[in-house]
């Protein structure tokens, strides 16, 4: 573990994206980070949902010089750095006071225990599963070795991050079989001898890892494998990853009634208004959401049978996708996403223990409601 005189941005940013990879945020965003340099000493971390101008003043009052926030103050180019605008304003004044702007974005939200998670804690729902599994993300590798070395072999490719299926770890199949080899001249092999044919019982192994691991898993294969050289493939699937992904669905403990549930949501989410399509008279029980703009994922939610579906951002027509079938409850953005902070918060506090972890005072909100 890092220590406060030794924490470098370097530090804090790996533990992040082992949480939430990069690989899995969406095209159009640009989570990473924004303004700094890594390899700055870090004196503490300010979290945030949005990196405003505020929150960069309120890090400099408090003595961080790192903002960890869910949305990138920049998303497309900046053309100008003027001041114009709140985007040039918050980033010309980081930049002033070497700030660094951390942003975890749709990576973070396509995590079993990222944004859609933490929206799950608090409506305290069992049997969770993404609702839109992300495809192209898994490939398995193919490894053959000496049965005595097998789980050496195996035990180093878990280490890489290899053999995780939804939330069970080290999943591996094998099975036994002769492998046949010749060394030529010059080679020195484990077993056997150069210039004779050898056969040995080898195990054959199939072990999937997401895809950006590769890198690491063939080197923790080929570092524990004791032959000279290593026999392996690794194949791309069409399966999607059950534990990355879009949205989220799980149960109640159980049923409520339609207007106790929506009662139920205002009060664990400290909402001022609901949006919601009409109610129809079922109990509700399982519930499928997603924080942010959601309205994508309608259809999906639909299909997993869901009794209701609770996203921000939902605009007039997208509420008649319902079909009468679920109710649609738009509960805000901001709302959706508010415990994100929480979040970051705790997984910096557990990793990093005697460094300084500060979530923002700065209500970063810009919508108001006239009640």
């Amino acid at each position: 573990m890092s220590t406060f005189a030794s924490m470098k941005m370097y530090d804090v940013i790996r533990h992040l994206e082992s949480i939430a990879p990069p690989a899995l945020q969406e095209g159009y965003d640009n989570a990473g980070l924004i303004t700094g340099d890594s390899g700055w000493t870090c004196t503490g971390v300010l979290c945030t949902l949005d990196a405003t101008e505020e929150v960069i003043l309120e890090a400099i009052n408090t003595g961080c010089n790192l903002v960890v926030a869910h949305h990138p103050i920049v998303f497309g180019g900046l053309k100008k750095i003027n001041g114009k605008n709140y985007v040039e304003k918050t980033v010309i004044t980081a930049i002033k006071n070497d700030i660094a702007i951390y942003a975890i974005h749709t990576n973070l939200d396509h995590v079993l225990d990222g944004v859609n998670g933490r929206m799950s804690d608090r409506l305290g729902l069992e049997r969770r599963r993404i609702l839109s599994p992300k495809e192209g993300t898994l490939k398995k590798l193919f490894t053959f070795v000496p049965v005595a070395q097998a789980e050496q072999v195996r035990n180093a490719i878990f280490k890489a991050g290899a053999g995780q299926i939804g939330r069970y770890s080290e999943c591996s199949f094998g099975v036994e079989g002769t492998g046949t080899f010749k060394g030529e001249a010059g080679t020195n092999p484990f077993v056997g001898q150069p210039g004779t044919r050898h056969e040995e019982k080898e195990l054959k192994l199939e072990i999937v890892f997401p895809a950006w691991l590769q890198s690491a898993v063939v080197q923790a294969l080929v570092t524990a494998h004791p032959y000279e050289e290593v026999a392996y493939d690794v194949v791309s699937l069409a399966n999607a990853h059950p534990g990355q992904g879009a949205g989220m669905i799980g149960e109640l403990p159980e049923p409520m009634g339609e207007m106790e549930f929506l009662g139920f949501l205002k009060e664990q989410f400290d909402l001022k208004v609901i949006r919601h399509t009409a109610l129809n008279g079922r109990p509700v029980k399982k519930i499928a959401l997603c924080g942010g703009a959601g309205s994508f994922l309608v259809s999906k939610a639909l299909q997993a049978g869901a009794d209701i579906y609770i996203t921000g951002d939902m605009k007039y027509h997208e509420f008649f996708d319902a079909n009468g079938e679920m109710i649609i409850a738009d509960i805000g953005h901001f709302e959706s996403e508010q415990y994100t902070t929480d979040l970051l918060v705790d997984v910096l506090r557990e990793k990093f223990t005697t460094f300084a972890v500060l979530k923002s005072g700065v209500p970063t909100n810009p919508v108001n409601y006239y009640i």
